[in-house]
């Protein structure tokens, strides 16, 4: 649970393949802060029944319950609403953006007033562009967009989904002050979702048929705080795989929550021509296919990116046959 006390940082890994084609590069960090109290502090509150959250942090766009822990603060580069990092650069300028979602509870959905932005990027695997005018991100993914810049000054906004809060940077192409709105209009805008993303030829998996899957139900619910995978708590027996295997990891949300699942140690197809991804958020009720070629042997953990969950028991292993 080091993560919600800020141990991370960005790494950024250029493509030498990529042309580029914009002028800037901003790379934009959300978080959810606690104060006033830790993260074991918060667990220990939650594995006793105490609720951390907000009453009623319910979101469409997540299927329901929308997180478990009341955050004191929501930040953009580890800057509050009141004293916002700003991005400094020229009318008509393309900046490509790169969010990333550190948080440890929270979704972020996220908008740049008055503009919108093309989708270039899943989790650093390009996909074909496509614009929208918010995102939705959840802990641990990544997107990169490219926007290119009107005149003024713009909040770039991340609403912590469910939760009725915001984060708050500003982008500066002329002198002024940001307009007084804290909720630009694109925020309510269309949100593109997994099925309309696709990778580029060159980073989708080649068609192939799946040699084995591996069904891995999430389970638990908030009351008794047992999160886990196929109803046990960080099961270490492996879901075994061989080298040079297609490989379908299925999860299927059996909770009335959303989760972000992450796999280590290598990236997935979602759906079979979906985005790549390493991160992907399974919604209640719903199921996602997972499809990744066994290319890196070892034991890989895979595991909810709600950092709570993941403490619970909501982990399980992914096992080379040695």
């Amino acid at each position: 649970m080091q993560l919600d006390r800020g141990l991370y940082a960005p790494l950024i890994v250029e493509d030498p393949a990529e042309s580029g084609g914009y002028d800037q590069d901003w790379t934009v960090v959300l978080d959810d802060w606690l104060d006033g109290t830790t993260p074991d502090d918060v667990f220990a509150s939650l594995r006793v029944g105490t609720s951390m959250g907000p009453m009623n942090t319910t979101s469409a766009l997540l299927g329901g319950d929308a997180g478990d822990v009341r955050y004191a603060y929501y930040l953009i580069n580890g800057r509050l609403p009141t004293a916002p990092a700003a991005f400094t650069a020229q009318p008509r300028q393309r900046v490509r953006i790169r969010f990333i979602n550190a948080g440890g509870d929270t979704a972020f959905r996220v908008a740049l007033g008055g503009h919108r932005m093309s989708i270039t990027h899943t989790d650093g695997f390009p996909v074909t562009p496509i614009d929208t005018d918010a995102l939705l991100i959840g802990m641990g993914e990544r997107y990169d967009v490219v926007v290119t810049l009107g005149d003024g000054v713009f909040p770039l906004v991340a609403l912590a989904e469910g939760k009725d809060a915001t984060a708050l940077a500003l982008v500066r192409t002329s002198a002024g002050q940001p307009p007084p709105q804290a909720r630009p209009k694109e925020l309510d805008g269309a949100v593109i979702g997994y099925d309309t993303l696709h990778a580029i030829p060159t980073a989708a998996l080649p068609g192939r048929p799946v040699d084995v899957e591996h069904r891995l139900d999430l389970t638990g619910n908030m009351m008794s705080y047992d999160w886990g995978i196929n109803g046990r708590q960080l099961d270490l027996s492996p879901n075994v795989i061989r080298q040079g295997q297609r490989v379908r990891v299925s999860f299927t949300n059996t909770t009335t929550m959303y989760h972000p699942m992450h796999i280590h140690g290598h990236t997935f197809q979602i759906n079979g021509n979906g985005p790549r991804k390493d991160t992907v958020i399974v919604l209640p009720r719903q199921k996602v296919s997972c499809d990744f070629d066994a290319d890196n042997p070892g034991q890989w953990i895979l595991h909810c990116h709600n950092i709570y969950h993941a403490e619970a028991g909501m982990a399980a292993v992914l096992g080379y046959e040695q």
